[in-house]
């Protein structure tokens, strides 16, 4: 007898700690379950999966910073999954790109609201927003200050890490979504202020303008020609602008320079406008990976326009470095000299042109409290020779086109603060969200708050609350993993060759079919889980046999008797307050009782556990059964439901 249930509560906690690469995901792509569907061969139901929750799939299969990577389990084995290149493989046949494009959407279009939506900044946070607000039937109008829609990732990012027409068929894709209307080269400021939007009927506005103005380094002959900076140099590149460079071109790297102002800024915006809440605070690694991209990017731009030497000085030494090994290794590939631990001292000229870049060894890069504040040896002073500089410093939003009649706050740091859930700014009915507001974070931040924005706009116009999303709980039947699961290596992802890596043409080549399933074969399913629950009426209560224990090949289960166990006060209190959490595994059994009765109790190691399923199949009365999570949103379901999946056709679902 299968036992079924309506209503299963699941302690948020745990999930987070089981789930790390969908909970490491801001826009919470459940990120496992495509990538074991590929390892099946369900290539369009796994396209489905990655790309329902994110409007821009196609552009972050090839430039995702994936956090979620950073958080997968088999890392800690060997190596993680390479997600963000199976994303990309996905989105190759069934995405904005492909010829056989599939539309996620067109069970969710709601029916024409009567309300009326601005969004200012056609960037990743405002095409975010405008797909999700069309879904729920919002005619949206957004209004972009360039002669292209994408924001960075048109301007920002060079082409031969994402070939524009990815961009454009993204951007095409979001368009047709709903009733959507973008106006391009139509800048606020200049051809229409904030408030007009207001008086043109328009009953929210979102702003999502990003960070595109460079942050300055003060230095002596900063001012020489031939200096640039970072941020003005891509738009000009990427613009197709015209840009005489030098010979020899020198970056100074932002890494922690940028980290601090953007981390800073974060801080003020939380400590002032967010009650506390620190979950508007960008993490290192995400501010750690715009700083290295941007000094990446710039540097092998200069490549690519012809400059014969290009030299990065940074002020960590190269094991401090906040870039990822494979972006130092790929920048030195491709023959960017690396200067670590150097601090520009000053810009050398003559006759009002560069001609070196004075260094200082560096001390270092943050004191004894943590706090950045770099200090060099003296008489360490080298020059580096170079006719063009250029500073990767980081970036800062432009925000001089919102007027004190707006009522809108400013922080001090000059990011726009918001309500740290809704995004909704002091000015009731205007929004904003991204990098104007949380500082240089990862495309997957903008995407996530494009869609916090939406909500928060939709709960404002229309007065009713999004519930949270439910957890859908499914008993497999069968559950079986690969057999030689941890002795898959990760396959390389296939780059160009070195010498045909000129102009825009794309690093990157991506997967093909065989690669790309034995590459996802080596997911651990970590949606799935090991339960323990036996029911008395099933006769499935547990015997103690122990055989589970024998069986695991990862030794992470122990048979220990309750007086081993020390039940904290906290532990306690938390399980009178959940008590519909733990209902199965202590039946009839209340909090206070557990550190006085005698009994058994089954421990389980949830970091060790690889969802092998043999203690599930070794279970003599079925009291261990393996159970798939997945949330979805409120809207889909009214509860939240087990279902059982015969292995016969969805085993390793």
């Amino acid at each position: 007898m299968l036992r079924r249930y309506t209503n299963k509560r699941v302690d948020k906690d745990w999930l987070n700690a089981n789930f790390p690469c969908m909970m490491a995901c801001p826009a919470h792509t459940n990120a496992g379950r495509y990538v074991a569907l590929i390892a099946e061969g369900r290539f369009e139901e796994a396209y489905r999966f990655a790309r329902d929750p994110n409007p821009l799939a196609s552009i972050c299969g090839r430039v995702c910073a994936h956090p979620c990577e950073s958080a997968c389990r088999r890392g800690e084995i060997d190596r993680p999954i390479a997600i963000r290149a199976l994303k990309r493989f996905l989105t190759e046949r069934y995405g904005a790109e492909s010829k056989h494009r599939v539309d996620v959407n067109s069970h969710r279009r709601a029916n024409q609201l009567p309300y009326k939506v601005a969004v200012v900044g056609g960037g990743p946070v405002g095409l975010s927003a405008a797909h999700d607000l069309a879904l729920m039937g919002y005619a949206v109008t957004i209004f972009e200050a360039a002669p292209v829609a994408g924001g960075m990732l048109y301007l920002g990012i060079p082409a031969y890490r994402l070939p524009r027409d990815v961009v454009e068929a993204q951007v095409r894709e979001i368009l047709e979504t709903g009733d959507i209307t973008l106006k391009l080269n139509h800048a606020a400021g200049r051809d229409f202020m904030v408030s007009d939007l207001r008086q043109q009927g328009f009953d929210a506005v979102l702003v999502s303008v990003g960070a595109h103005r460079s942050r300055d380094l003060t230095l002596p002959g900063v001012d020489l020609d031939g200096v640039y900076k970072g941020i003005d140099f891509l738009l000009n590149v990427n613009l197709g602008y015209k840009f005489t460079i030098g010979k020899k071109v020198v970056v100074i790297g932002g890494g922690n320079v940028a980290m601090d102002v953007a981390r800073s800024a974060a801080r003020e915006v939380v400590k002032q406008h967010a009650a506390g809440l620190q979950d508007l605070e960008p993490s290192a690694e995400s501010v750690y990976a715009v700083a290295t991209r941007e000094m990446v990017d710039v540097s092998l731009s200069a490549l690519r326009l012809g400059a014969r030497e290009v030299t990065i000085v940074c002020l960590e030494r190269r094991e401090e470095m906040p870039a990822a090994l494979e972006e130092i290794e790929e920048a030195e590939a491709e023959g960017i000299v690396l200067r670590p631990g150097r601090g520009p001292k000053s810009v050398r000229g003559e006759n009002g042109k560069v001609v070196g870049l004075e260094t200082l060894n560096t001390k270092w890069v943050f004191d004894q409290n943590r706090r950045f504040n770099p200090a060099f040896y003296e008489g360490t002073e080298s020059l580096i020779e170079c006719d063009t500089i250029i500073m990767a410093i980081g970036q800062a939003p432009k925000l001089d086109f919102l007027k004190p009649e707006d009522g809108v706050e400013i922080s001090p740091r000059g990011l726009i603060a918001v309500h740290p859930e809704t995004l909704m700014t002091s000015a009731p009915g205007i929004f904003a969200g991204g990098d104007c507001v949380f500082g240089p974070r990862l495309i997957i931040d903008s995407v996530a708050d494009g869609k916090r924005a939406a909500i928060g706009i939709d709960e404002y116009l229309r007065g009713q609350k999004h519930p949270e999303p439910i957890v859908e709980v499914e008993i497999l039947r069968r559950h079986a993993m690969p057999p030689d699961l941890l002795d898959i290596v990760r396959q390389p992802v296939p780059m160009l060759p070195l010498e045909r890596r000129t102009g825009v043409t794309e690093v990157e080549v991506g997967y093909d079919e065989k690669s790309a399933m034995e590459e996802a074969q080596r997911c651990l399913h970590c949606w799935v889980n090991t339960v323990f629950e036996g029911y008395e009426e099933d006769g499935t209560l547990c015997i103690l046999c122990g055989g589970c224990v024998d069986v695991c090949p990862e030794n992470c289960l122990e048979l220990v008797s309750l007086d081993r166990i020390q039940f904290a006060p906290d532990t306690r209190q938390h399980i009178r307050d959940n008590q519909e959490c733990f209902a199965a595994e202590l039946e009839g059994i209340a909090a206070d009782e557990l550190a006085v009765i005698s009994g058994s109790a089954m421990l389980k190691d949830e970091t060790r556990c690889i969802r092998c399923g043999l203690c599930a199949m070794r279970c003599p009365v079925g009291t261990i059964t393996m159970e798939s999570y997945n949330l979805v949103p409120a809207e889909a379901t009214g509860i939240i439901s087990v279902a059982a999946i015969d292995a016969g056709t969805q085993n390793n679902r």
